[in-house]
């Protein structure tokens, strides 16, 4: 408010009969929804929002490392695990309610070729859904649904009561159908205990490869998704952020 002598008086605001208390202040570096970034300038921003230095995180396919690369070490107690290190993301070697934090980032297409997933070799080779002797029942999609959720599972199972859950995928056309795998994935989650809290979007900055087709019948992905869970519990029905 200002006075007619020019002298700001600040009255207090109030919403719906309740005083509204503006603290805070302004800031134009706030983590947004959308990136046309990498995932290791994406990650730690997510870190930040959601997850307490010094939380136990376990990247459970945590690969080469890529979502970690600009997080100071120490800042989480990080334990790191891969299927190439001998540990499956279905059976992680953690008591129940152990982990603060877990990250998850499978293989999310069936036959990624070219550059569509850089940091993993294709699903067949990992996990071999299309051999005699696999440890999916389901094949091409279906068998990555599978992953999911039977890693989703066994993340329940390890993280505490209102533990972060953050899960990275990408949707997909498969036999000619268009698949929305980041939405399939909530849904069973919600069905296992957990609470679908936020969604992050990444622009891949190069093109996807193409290959030879007479006509397009679907755009072509050059987004994937970072998907933020957190394990519903006995207190509390929303979420509150680290202290």
């Amino acid at each position: 408010m200002v006075t007619g002598k020019g002298t700001q008086i600040m009255l207090p605001l109030f919403r719906d009969g309740k005083r509204v208390v503006c603290n805070g202040a302004a800031t134009n570096d706030l983590v947004l929804s959308a990136y046309a970034d990498g995932n290791e300038n994406v990650f730690p921003r997510i870190l930040d929002l959601y997850v307490k230095r010094g939380s136990v995180v376990a990247d459970v396919t945590f690969g080469k490392g890529v979502f970690w690369r600009h997080v100071e070490p120490g800042d989480y107690d990080l334990r790191a695990t891969d299927l190439l290190d001998g540990v499956d993301c279905r059976t992680l070697p953690y008591r129940d309610g152990a982990i603060d934090c877990v990250v998850l980032d499978p293989p999310y297409m069936h036959s990624p070729g070219g550059t569509a997933h850089s940091t993993h070799r294709p699903f067949e080779e990992h996990y071999r859904n299309n051999e005699s002797g696999n440890q999916t029942a389901s094949k091409y999609h279906e068998a990555v649904l599978d992953l999911y959720r039977d890693a989703g599972r066994e993340a329940h199972r390890v993280l505490r009561e209102r533990g972060v859950f953050i899960v990275k995928c990408q949707d997909e056309i498969c036999s000619n159908r268009q698949r929305f795998t980041h939405v399939e994935i909530m849904r069973d989650y919600e069905r296992l205990g957990f609470v679908a809290e936020d969604l992050f979007v990444v622009v891949r900055n190069n093109r996807p490869g193409v290959s030879r087709t007479v006509r397009q019948v679907h755009a072509r992905k050059n987004h994937s998704y970072f998907l933020v869970f957190w394990k519903r519990g006995k207190t509390g029905t929303l979420w509150e952020p680290p202290a």
